[in-house]
């Protein structure tokens, strides 16, 4: 099922394979979509510095964050 796949990157480290991709949501929305996807679960956002969204999804992942490892941000 695709909601458990993952890949794995030359890390080591895995990645869902689900995720939220942001091109094209401006900084208000993406923050809202970002905060919202990550409090039902979400561990995978596809950003890139060319969306020019990188503030919106910062904040976005700012209150989810904070709330599941205290100390981090």
């Amino acid at each position: 099922m695709i909601l458990e796949e993952s890949y794995t990157l030359s890390n080591g480290v895995e990645i869902p394979k689900l995720g939220l991709g942001t091109w094209f949501i401006n900084d208000k929305d993406v923050a809202q979509a970002v905060k919202d996807a990550a409090i039902i679960g979400y561990r995978h956002i596809d950003t890139a510095q060319a969306y020019g969204n990188e503030r919106g999804v910062g904040e976005g992942l700012m209150e989810p964050v904070r709330r599941t490892r205290p100390g981090c941000i």
